[in-house]
Order: C-alpha cells, then sequence, then structure tokens
C-alpha cells in the first residue's frame, strides 16, 4: 500500500461525527477515533469538503430508514487528498471525489477527517474542479446533471417549450434550474418557499410557482392541461402524479426524490394518451465507468455556471443545525461543510 506523507497511521486519531442508536433515540456528536474505525477499503481519503443533503438529516433521525446498521459517521458526500491506496487506479495525492453507493449509509461517510471506501467507488477530480467544487456539486448536483442528461437525451431543445421544476428551492433542483437556464430553457420553477424567489430568478428561472398540486386535498385529475414539455421532479407522491398528468404529448418527467412521500396515485392514461416518459434517476448505484465519465463533463460543458449564488459554507462542528433545517424542510440550496 502507498502512503504520502501525513497519512493515516495505526497510532493516529482523527476526529468524526458518529451517530449511535440508543434504543428510540439517535445520539450525535463527535468522537475521537483511530484507523480501526474505518472500514475496510482500498483506499484512504484525508477528507476536506462534505455537504449536506437531506439523507444525511435521514441518517440521524429515528426510523429514518436510510441507514443499515449503527454507529455510522454520515455524510454521503466526500472529497479530499488520496493518503493511502493499494490500487494502481488511485494515486496518493490524488484530488478525488466519493458519494453513493454505501457511504454515509452503509459505511462511514464524510462527516470525518478521514474516509475508507473501495477503489471502484472513487472518482479522481479533473484539474478544473476543487475539492470544494465537488463536495459542493456533490450528490444533489450531480442527481440533477443526471436529470437533465437524461432529458437532453430524449430530445428535448429549448424549443418544445417550458420545463418545470418541482421542489426547486432544494439541492437538486436548484441545480437544475441552473443547468436548465443555462442551456436556454425556460424553466418554470415551483416551490413552497417564499423566500427562495430571489434566488431562483438568480438562478435563471423564467417564472416560479407554488407548490402543486395548487389544492393537495383535491382529487387528481388522470389528465390535466398539458403545459409542460418535460418536468425534472425532486418532490414525488401527489406533486409527481400531477406532473405526470399535465405533461404535454411526448414529454418525460425525471423524478429523483420522495419528500412528497413514496406513493404514487395516478392511471396509465398520461402515458398511452400523451405519450409520456418517466424517467427514473439514480444516483447511488450508478456504475463507476458512468459516474467518472459525467464528473468529467461536470468539471466541462456540463458546469453548473451559478452554483456559488445557491451554496452556504458552515464548519463540520455546525452540520447538526443544517441537517435539523433540511429535516423541517427549512434549508435552501446547497451546503457546503469545511471537515478540515
Amino acid at each position: 500500500m502507498s502512503t504520502q506523507p501525513g497519512s493515516l497511521s495505526t497510532s493516529d486519531t482523527f476526529r468524526a461525527l458518529v451517530a449511535r442508536e440508543s434504543g428510540d433515540r439517535i445520539d450525535v456528536g463527535f468522537e475521537t477515533v483511530d484507523q480501526s474505525f474505518l472500514p475496510e477499503g482500498e483506499v484512504t481519503i484525508r477528507v476536506e469538503y462534505s455537504g449536506a443533503n437531506y439523507k444525511d438529516a435521514l441518517a440521524v433521525t429515528p426510523k429514518g430508514g436510510v441507514v443499515r446498521e449503527y454507529p455510522i459517521v454520515p455524510g454521503i458526500d466526500l472529497a479530499g487528498v488520496v493518503v493511502s491506496s493499494s490500487d494502481d487506479s488511485i494515486a496518493v495525492g490524488d484530488r478525488v471525489v466519493a458519494h453513493g453507493y454505501e457511504i454515509g449509509t452503509g459505511r462511514h461517510g464524510g462527516y470525518a477527517e478521514y474516509a475508507r471506501v473501495p477503489a471502484d467507488w472513487v472518482v479522481p477530480l479533473a484539474d478544473a474542479l476543487s475539492t470544494a467544487d465537488a463536495a459542493t456539486i456533490g450528490t444533489a448536483g450531480f442527481t440533477a446533471a443526471m436529470s437533465v442528461q437524461a432529458l437532453l437525451a430524449r430530445g428535448l431543445t429549448p424549443e418544445d417549450g417550458p420545463v418545470l421544476v418541482t421542489g426547486a428551492s432544494g439541492g437538486v433542483g436548484s441545480v437544475s434550474v441552473d443547468l436548465l437556464s443555462h442551456r436556454g430553457f425556460e424553466v418554470v420553477a415551483s416551490t413552497g418557499k417564499e423566500s427562495a424567489h430571489d434566488l431562483l430568478t438568480t438562478l435563471g428561472a423564467s417564472s416560479i410557482i407554488g407548490r402543486l398540486p395548487e389544492d393537495p386535498d383535491a382529487k387528481p385529475r388522470p389528465l390535466g392541461k398539458a403545459q409542460w414539455a418535460a418536468a425534472v421532479d425532486c418532490v414525488g407522491g401527489k406533486t409527481l402524479a400531477h406532473v405526470l398528468s399535465t405533461v404535454k404529448y411526448g414529454g418525460a418527467v425525471a423524478a429523483s426524490g420522495l419528500t412528497g412521500g413514496p406513493g404514487l396515485s395516478t392511471t396509465v392514461l398520461p402515458f398511452i394518451l400523451r405519450g409520456v416518459a418517466l424517467l427514473g434517476i439514480d444516483s447511488v448505484q450508478l456504475p463507476i465507468a458512468a459516474r467518472r465519465t459525467l464528473w468529467s463533463e461536470l468539471a466541462d460543458e456540463f458546469r453548473p455556471s451559478r452554483l456559488a449564488d445557491v451554496t452556504t459554507e458552515v464548519a463540520l462542528d455546525d452540520v447538526e443545525a443544517v441537517l435539523d433545517a433540511l429535516r423541517a424542510g427549512d434549508n435552501t440550496g446547497r451546503t457546503l461543510v469545511r471537515v478540515q
């Protein structure tokens, strides 16, 4: 195993934010741990930055449903520098990002000064991306890029009409607005947060509407007025059902979220009468070759152009408050977590 000066030795200790299950509670606190605390893996990373995602909030929530076994270090995103590697494809000193798979849910994640992961979960960063850039994009930005790419792959063009983004003030939604508007699309941003209107306008939203459906208690219509050429849905539940019923003929919906619930009560009518396509977006298990390809595009032509406008940086000491806000639905944009 190759190492570099400053790498983690068996006698070194480091700081980690650890969630432990205690009866019906999840206790979260900082602990001093050593190398034996880390799981098996070919690559050890000195973590410089992580992010704050809704899944991280669920990881510290009783019965959150995302953690396989406690204790766990949350943080589904991590970016830093390789300090040891036993794999020829990952070199000591490489700046890398890792996210998805079991990180932060099935094995310790980014809310610690060091992390260890399998080599085939690691993405070396292009020169154009710093570790802070990579963590700012993170799972949310990566999922947004997957969503927009899926729509473009179906032939979507700005001439087709407006594109709806639901949950637009969140991480995936805000980056989707940025990516779509940068490519000349008329973007309609749906959010329940009036405080996010200026932010979404800055990101390039052409117009902003409230949450959908407007009356969440109304019986859903199998087909509504056709309004959108396509949509990026970050909410799920009743919102996704409504969006499917209002997409124009031949349109598509890229769906990645379930903050509105995992259920989907709809009919086949949007699919068989309007040819609407429902595109499932999963960034967790995406194979590493496709993951590395998209990250190279995120460093170049697919890079979000206004991400700094929606990003707040916090120290790791302050991340618990951010997770509380995410759980309560009070957080907007992206949060960059400074670990070192």
